[in-house]
Order: C-alpha cells, then structure tokens, then sequence
C-alpha cells in the first residue's frame, strides 16, 4: 500500500512539472521593417564617380539624380548611354536604355510596350498614365505594375524625332507587392522625378 501511495505521489508530481512549462505560441505574421532614406538629387550630369569622373556628362539626355543612388554603366550590351541607377542601401535598380530614333520610332514603342505586358501574367493591373512636356519635347508613358511582377514600373519617353529612353523598376529579390511597399513607392517618386526632369541635350 505504501509503494503504491508512493507511485501515485510521483506520477502526480511529474505531471504537475510537465504541466508547467510554457506553450509556445505563433507569433503574427509580419515584414522586416525598411528604412526609407531622405532624398536630395542632383543633376546626373554631375554625378561624380569615386574616382573623381562624371560619366554621364556626355549623355545625350539629363535628369535629375538621387543622391542616394549609384550610377554604373552598361557596356556589356554594346549599346551607348546604357545605365543602372542602383540604390545600394535598398537593394533595387532603375535599367535605363536609350536609343537614338531613325525611323523606327513604332518599332521602338512596340519594344517598350513589348517588355512591360510580359509581366502581364504576374500582374493584377497595369495602369497606364501619359506624360508630355511640349517646351522640352518630352512625350512618354508610365506603366504601374501592379502585384508581385518583378519590375513595378516602367516607362518610356521620347522627343518622336531624335531620342528614345526607357527605364523600369527592380528590386534585386523576390518579389512581394506586400514587404517591398515602400521601397516601390519610394523608386515609383523616383521614377516620376526622372520623367518629369528629364531633357535632351
């Protein structure tokens, strides 16, 4: 009788330990918080290299620069005045592209158009908002891509005669609509600054 008191004491005592510990519950789901830094711009023009060069001083288009942003050319495409903006401290790219315009400006537009509706697929909407500055010849498109696409924006502009740029949007990651908000909507600022600085030289 005393050994089973005894064993019934120690299944009740071990129950009671085992009974304390704490359950772990799921935390909320959540995303790594972004620091979005301030923003200054300057002439891409005068954008200077670490080693002292400008560049873009030759290019045949200027606008304004973050200075935020890094500025490395594209000499791999055997194009002139090819260029990623790059934004070290949030991971992401502007692809910029120019060509001059020698009678193929429709074929140059279906191109731009051509790369923006392949991330169809991805996309919920793609609006579509026109741009015109008639004092400096700068006539464009800006497409919003909308949803997880890999690039959420893109445009093009031209002077219809001479000039054709296209930019469009990259983070350098997977792409989450949700998590990449603010950085999307800090590059979309960017992006209409270009569009709107943005003149032939």
């Amino acid at each position: 009788m005393r050994y089973l008191i005894r064993y019934i004491y120690l299944v009740l005592v071990a129950v009671l330990i085992c009974a304390c510990g704490s359950h772990s519950v799921p935390k909320p789901f959540g995303f790594f918080y972004i620091a979005i830094p301030d923003t200054a711009y300057q002439p891409l023009s005068s954008y200077y290299t670490a080693d002292g060069n400008r560049p873009c001083a030759d290019f045949p288009y200027d606008f304004a620069l973050s200075k935020n942003a890094q500025v490395i050319l594209r000499t791999d495409s055997g194009e002139h005045y090819w260029m990623n903006i790059h934004y070290p401290t949030l991971n992401a790219d502007i692809h910029c592209s120019y060509k001059p315009v020698q009678g193929n400006l429709r074929q140059l537009t279906d191109d731009a158009m051509g790369f923006v509706y392949k991330h169809a697929s991805q996309a919920s909407a793609i609006p579509e908002r026109a741009y015109e500055n008639p004092e400096k010849h700068v006539y464009g498109v800006l497409f919003d891509l909308q949803g997880n696409t890999a690039s959420s924006a893109q445009f093009f502009v031209t002077d219809s005669t001479h000039h054709f740029f296209r930019a469009s949007i990259y983070c350098n990651c997977k792409p989450n609509a949700d998590s990449l908000a603010p950085i999307y909507e800090y590059l979309q600022q960017d992006v209409i600054r270009i569009v709107e600085t943005l003149e032939w030289k």
